[in-house]
């Protein structure tokens, strides 16, 4: 059996301080249910948490400082079938050896989808 899906999102707006993205809802990302797979959830607040973190420095292969997820904590409080989703990535603590970051995803309209803490380090 061949599973397939492909995740896209824009990253709408970025400070020092944040990060916002949007993800539109389509069949790539679905789960038979029809609604968002929640790991396309997680995928798109960690990538949005993780644009936060490399403070706008592309990220390349082997790169040194790319900033590795070690935790990450799920609350999945909703979902939906179509719309757009946003993800705005917000520090808890910017710090040089560790850093966490709060990110959360709701729909157009404000419903809640998933509150996300993800705590990174550099790699080396």
């Amino acid at each position: 059996m061949k599973i397939s899906g492909q995740i896209e999102f824009t990253i709408t707006e970025q400070t020092p301080d944040a990060v916002t993205s949007v993800m539109p809802v389509q069949p790539g990302i679905l789960n038979p249910f029809g609604t968002v797979h929640a790991g396309a959830t997680l995928w798109f607040a960690d990538v949005t948490a993780t644009a936060l973190v490399l403070a706008g420095v592309k990220a390349e292969e082997n790169m040194q400082g790319f900033p590795l997820a070690i935790n990450l904590n799920a609350n999945l409080a909703g979902n939906s079938k179509s719309g757009t989703f946003i993800a705005k990535a917000v520090y808890v603590k910017k710090g040089r050896s560790v850093s966490i970051v709060r990110t959360t995803v709701t729909t157009e309209d404000g419903k809640l989808i998933a509150d996300v803490t993800t705590s990174h380090v550099p790699s080396r």
